[in-house]
């Protein structure tokens, strides 16, 4: 009996590894077949879709520069994107809990942001801000700001230009959760003049010719900018995308995509001679 039970016990041992060899040869044969590795990665970015021609919903479904572009270079890096219309504090707080793997939403390369996300080498120029305002308002320049009632989207840099003319936490500044409810404001009267991107603001007049906007550019007082994709502080993915927009520069894509949006040839030797800015920043 003793002799019997350890046959048995042999031969289940044997049948056991044949059996676990077989599961490691289908699996190897799997991984070689490239079924596992055709498999990508799914990145969870998240936008703040009030910010045309960057990003904006259509038809219930996202589009815009940024859009495109985040879809294109995850692409060309061997990622999929899951893009959602987080709002722009949700998209900040989806990257500090992790829940968000990439921000992308026309968002300004600050030094106070670098200590909290990484950001990719710079994809959009920005000219800087235009002031705008009803026909029934006069103003020339920035500093005709002071004595009027502002609206900004909150923590942009548009209202940080603005807090810059009027004063930081101002009575006379409202600040909206998104670029929609601030230029709502300014056509109710609610206030009497929005600041907020450049490109923003000519897509705003562009699509609403008869709201009687108009605006004003003030190059003295408030500078150009660059933009980025957010990332979580430590971000594995910034290398890998840093890699496909400067790809996506050489092959034409960056441009296509560019002219779509702008209706104008970008300045790609800008573009790549930014390629420190970050670094610049972070010595300042």
């Amino acid at each position: 009996m003793k002799v019997s039970f350890k046959k048995t016990l042999f031969a289940l041992a044997a049948s056991s590894a044949l059996l676990l060899a077989a599961c490691g040869t289908s699996q190897d044969d799997s991984n070689k077949n490239g079924s596992k590795d055709n498999e990508k990665k799914v990145l969870h970015v998240g936008t703040e879709a009030t910010f045309p021609p960057f990003e904006l919903v259509e038809k219930g479904e996202l589009t815009g520069f940024d859009v495109e572009l985040i879809h294109a270079l995850g692409e060309e890096a061997g990622y999929k994107i899951d893009m959602k219309n987080t709002g722009w504090d949700s998209m900040l707080a989806g990257l500090d809990t992790k829940d968000l793997d990439i921000g992308m939403s026309g968002i300004t390369i600050k030094k106070d942001r670098l200590e909290s996300y990484d950001f990719s080498i710079p994809y959009y120029e920005s000219e800087g801000f235009l002031i705008l305002f009803k026909d029934n308002v006069e103003i020339k320049n920035a500093e005709d700001l002071k004595n009027l009632k502002v609206g900004v989207q909150n923590g942009t840099t548009g209202a940080e230009a603005a807090e810059s003319v009027v004063g930081q936490n101002s009575k006379n500044i409202s600040k909206y959760e998104s670029s929609g409810l601030m230029f709502q404001a300014l056509l109710s009267g609610s206030v009497d003049a929005a600041v907020t991107d450049k490109p923003v603001a000519e897509e705003y007049i562009k699509q609403n010719p008869d709201s009687n906007i108009q605006s004003v550019e003030d190059k003295e007082r408030f500078k150009p900018e660059y933009y980025g994709i957010a990332f979580q502080k430590g971000s594995p993915y910034k290398e890998d995308f840093d890699k496909a927009l400067n790809t996506l520069f050489d092959n034409g894509k960056y441009t296509e995509l560019y002219k779509k949006w702008f209706n104008e040839e970008p300045d790609l030797e800008s573009l790549k001679g930014a390629k420190n800015y970050i670094e610049t920043l972070k010595e300042d």
